[in-house]
């Protein structure tokens, strides 16, 4: 198979927009978990294993940074 037939402009319309509205998803999820993370009380954030500067850390990376899956 030629590397350009898997290219994403080959894919039908529908799937490409399956994708973007998948990724769209996923980035609003980052985004929601991290305003929900800088709003932890000291306990929970200790739960998780983590301190409050690294907590704030996290919460303040740009929603569009987020991890590989």
């Amino acid at each position: 198979m030629h590397a350009a037939a898997s290219s994403s402009l080959y894919r039908p319309a529908h799937a490409r927009r399956a994708g973007l509205l998948a990724r769209v998803i996923g980035l609003h999820d980052v985004w929601r978990q991290r305003r929900r993370l800088a709003t932890l009380e000291a306990h929970m954030l200790r739960d998780i294993g983590l301190t409050r500067d690294a907590a704030a850390l996290e919460a303040k990376r740009p929603f569009w940074d987020r991890p590989s899956v």
